[in-house]
């Protein structure tokens, strides 16, 4: 009992460190989102608009654009679930797991941590408690503010949206974990921040870019964001493969960051 405690006392530590960000990300893309979904009347019927996403294939697919941008599916997807949301939870979740450990470390404040009745196992599932705390909010405010969008002709089914809300977390999640694990096994916050953010980038590209380059798309199941939202899952669901190629990379991660921090020289 008294581990388990000192491991809550990790997770609220950490949250409290990072209250702010369970405020104002969550109310900044609120607003946000329901700008998105106000505007939706306006350019529905415009034809131009259908135009340029039909013409510009490739330059709509980089910007994660799929599809009619005046279909309420392509509209959400192209201004919020395919780039914008994502990347505002992985700058949570990124950021958090490189300083979760080796942030904490290089500034020793992990030493501290480390005196408490908890082992290295417990010190990361802790870590990783409090960054899926940190990421719940945002995908959850982004669900309510396009439910709300339901009443702006933006009828997106309501399965499919809490699919993609729960997926988006566990994306979060999975750069997350991998920037904790990064982060434990150099030791060096820089390097997590910067390995993690290179890794996303590319698996970013490579599901955005999977419907309008051929070479591009033979490999898209690489991408833990063509698993989450790259494949149009706002209009056709999230699969049971997508969730479990998701739940696993988290898991293989979490043993693996839990592995480094026990090799960790904790300061």
């Amino acid at each position: 009992m008294a581990t388990e405690t000192a491991a809550a006392q990790v997770t609220r530590l950490d949250l409290r460190e990072r209250r702010r960000s369970l405020i104002f990300y969550p109310l900044g893309l609120a607003v946000y989102a329901l700008i998105i979904v106000a505007l939706y009347p306006t350019f529905k019927d415009d034809s131009g608009l259908a135009s340029l996403s039909e013409d510009n294939s490739t330059l709509m697919a980089l910007f994660g654009a799929s599809g009619s941008l005046t279909s309420p599916v392509g509209w959400v997807n192209a201004n919020l679930y395919t780039n914008f949301v994502p990347l505002i939870i992985l700058l949570v979740t990124i950021g958090y797991g490189a300083s979760a450990l080796a942030g904490q470390n290089e500034n020793g404040i992990l030493g501290l941590i480390a005196t408490l009745p908890v082992s290295r196992a417990q010190l990361v599932v802790a870590k990783i408690a409090a960054m899926g705390t940190l990421a719940v909010p945002v995908s959850a405010a982004t669900f309510v503010c396009v439910l709300v969008g339901r009443s702006f002709e933006l009828p997106i089914g309501i399965g499919a949206l809490i699919g993609v809300t729960v997926a988006i977390v566990l994306l979060g999640l999975v750069f997350g974990v991998l920037s904790l694990a990064v982060g434990a096994a150099t030791g060096s916050r820089g390097s997590a921040l910067g390995i993690t953010a290179a890794l996303a980038t590319a698996c970013y590209l490579i599901s955005s870019l999977a419907p309008a380059i051929t070479w591009v798309h033979q490999i898209r199941f690489v991408s833990p964001f063509w698993w989450a939202t790259g494949a149009g899952q706002l209009g056709t669901g999230v699969g049971l493969g997508d969730f479990a190629a998701l739940v696993g990379t988290i898991l293989v991660l979490i043993a693996v960051a839990i592995a480094a921090a026990r090799r960790m020289d904790i300061r």
